[in-house]
């Protein structure tokens, strides 16, 4: 018998989508975008977050300046309400998506868990 898992899987992320999880980072990202400082410094953030973690996998070092920069932006982000209330919708969204994934590996870790 074969099965279409991207059948379920497309019904999984309809689902996802109507979670309050989801609506409530889409809200917040709205509001994010309303304010243009938000914005900037969130795409500011996000720039640093991200070149750092390309250097990382790379094996690059990270300078100091870079971590000091990183630390900053990082700080003013967190200050800014409607980006610290965007972030922590999307920790309670990642947490969903987490669970979503311990159920799907489920059936693998019982495969390895009869290996003992």
């Amino acid at each position: 018998m074969t099965v279409n898992i991207y059948d379920d899987l497309n019904k999984l992320e309809s689902t996802l989508r109507k979670t309050d999880e989801y609506a409530e980072v889409k809200h917040a990202i709205e509001e994010v975008k309303k304010d243009k400082q938000a914005v900037e410094l969130f795409k500011s953030f996000r720039k640093i977050q991200m070149t750092l973690q390309q250097k990382q996998m790379q094996g690059e070092e990270i300078a100091h300046e870079e971590l000091e920069y990183a630390q900053k932006t990082a700080q003013l982000a967190q200050q800014n309400d409607k980006i610290m209330q965007m972030l922590q919708a999307e920790m309670k969204l990642s947490g969903l998506i987490e669970e979503v994934n311990r159920v799907l590996m489920k059936p693998v870790q019982e495969m390895y868990e009869t290996m003992q």
